[in-house]
């Protein structure tokens, strides 16, 4: 599965319309997406409830997981 760690660059985190948009585009991908923390458990990216609970800040890295698909 490919993945990337990247660092968030939006001011507020993903915070409500960030991660609306993140959430957005990963379920019109049509691919299980996951995203978490680097060594922590990642969650669904396509549920906005999951995104918004790992309480991601402006600087933080992620690690983005999409399926082979």
């Amino acid at each position: 599965m490919p993945s990337e760690i990247v660092a968030v660059a939006s001011t507020v985190g993903l915070h409500a319309r960030p991660a609306a948009i993140l959430v957005k585009a990963a379920a019109a991908s049509g691919l299980k997406v996951t995203i978490g923390r680097p060594g922590d458990k990642a969650v669904n990216a396509a549920s906005l409830l999951s995104v918004l609970a790992l309480g991601v800040k402006h600087g933080d890295s992620i690690e983005v997981v999409v399926a082979d698909g």
